[in-house]
């Protein structure tokens, strides 16, 4: 059995590591396969979704884009609709009875089980290898499954498992694999990226492997993302500031710095423990962009709680920043044992303001790169009407793909998407930035 299949990810990039080792299989099994196709790439065989199931939004968006393509499917343009990921561990048996024509429902670990559907014995000897579905040069590099951590908030333990770090050797090979394909830019992605090592070699060993990662001569960029506040290793910092791969970006989700509403969490860390982590990203790596994760409305938040949350952010002046909206999540310890005391209003409003006061903080950031040099990765071109000139949209090594804002360089000479272009910062709004090509 061949043809034409698509795995179509939904969700976070760690998902999409997933989707890409399966298109991996797939293909050495025979099959044509396209990574998240569109409407201009049907009619399809074999369409694979990759769910998200984190949140309730998530999840309506994985419902939503199974009955589109379901109705596809009536219509002819797919042949079969199959559902894997995050979703579909959680609610297998529900999403059989609830949408019965789905031709097939697998979980998180059902790889071998997916390729033998589609009549191709999976390979253990490819589990290094991946087909990208993101830009040819950069790529998500997934350093472990799972979580050990018991936030009163998070499914994301019941869904995936306990933590389970890949094998250094493993990850080592697939990130040499990847600067073979032209991989510039190594994005290391986990549930706790800082958790990294403990379980297989009884000590953290996230600043070893950056190390390692480091000595392979076509990645340029490292970027850590998904780090967790307490226990973060130190030595992290230590090697971001003096190893120049390493880009000076931190993704680490806070969520709060209340101390009620972080016990309420059950996030293990206090309110000057997160600051002292603060101070010492900012000695460790003076020029560091941090970006975190917020969270509003959870159990314990009351308008004390919040404003202290608004003062922190005011304080600590965030490079990024993204907030969510608490919501109830089945089975976790936060559904169990605590009651959902804010109101859904007050959620919508704690949440706009909280993103409003970091549209202005963000902006200043931005207006403080205007005049500064800068090296820009072209990520994608976009033609102009002139001959030869082109738009392009790149980042440095404070921007993370797909969450943060872009470099844009309007009206230059034509690039090669994955080149390194040296630029001067001209103009900022909000999350983008505008440059012009230095050409010396």
């Amino acid at each position: 059995m061949t043809g034409k299949v698509s795995v179509y990810t939904l969700g976070c990039s760690k998902n999409r590591v997933d989707s890409e080792h399966l298109m991996q299989q797939l293909e050495a099994g025979g099959w044509d396969v396209i990574p998240d196709a569109v409407e201009e790439d049907y009619p399809l065989d074999v369409l694979i979704i990759n769910t998200c199931g984190f949140i309730h939004d998530a999840r309506e968006e994985s419902i939503d884009y199974i009955l589109e393509s379901l109705q596809e499917k009536k219509q002819g343009r797919i042949g079969k609709v199959m559902v894997m990921g995050c979703l579909s561990q959680r609610y297998k048996k529900e999403l059989e009875r609830e949408i019965p024509e789905t031709d097939a429902v697998f979980g998180v670990e059902d790889l071998p089980l997916i390729t033998a559907s589609l009549g191709v014995q999976y390979d253990p000897g490819l589990a290094t290898q991946r087909v990208l579905s993101t830009p040819a040069h950069y790529a998500y590099l997934k350093l472990s499954e799972g979580c050990d951590r018991s936030c009163a908030y998070c499914a994301i333990p019941l869904i995936r498992g306990k933590h389970i770090s890949r094998p250094k050797e493993d990850l080592l090979r697939e990130a040499r694999l990847l600067a073979e394909q032209g991989v510039k830019e190594l994005v290391l992605v986990a549930q706790d990226t800082s958790f990294y090592g403990l379980d297989l070699y009884g000590k953290r060993q996230l600043a070893d492997l950056m190390e390692e990662l480091c000595r392979i001569n076509s990645i340029d960029w490292i970027r850590l993302l998904y780090t967790y506040p307490q226990g973060f290793p130190r030595d992290v910092l230590r090697l971001m500031g003096t190893e120049k791969k390493i880009c000076q970006y931190m993704d680490i989700p806070l969520q709060h710095i209340s101390d009620k509403v972080l016990s309420a969490m059950r996030r293990n860390t206090t309110k000057a423990q997160t600051l002292q982590l603060l101070e010492d990203f900012r000695k460790f790596v003076p020029d560091i962009c941090i970006r975190t994760t917020l969270m509003v409305g959870h159990p314990g938040e009351g308008e004390k709680e919040f404003r202290e949350l608004t003062d922190f952010i005011e304080e600590a002046r965030f490079e990024r920043m993204g907030a969510f909206m608490y919501s109830r999540e089945e089975g976790t310890y936060g559904a169990k044992h605590l009651k959902d005391t804010v109101p859904q209003k007050v959620k919508r409003e704690r949440y706009a303001r909280l993103m409003e006061l970091q549209k202005g903080i963000s902006f200043a950031y931005n207006q403080s790169r205007v005049g500064t040099r800068c090296s820009v990765l072209a990520d994608y071109l976009i033609t102009e009407d002139t001959d030869n000139r082109v738009t392009v949209l790149g980042r440095t090594q404070y921007e993370a793909p797909e969450v943060d804002g872009q470099i844009i360089l309007e009206n230059v000479p034509e690039v090669a998407p994955g080149s390194f272009v040296t630029a001067r910062i001209t103009k900022a709004d909000d999350y983008d930035l505008y440059a012009e090509l230095i050409t010396e």
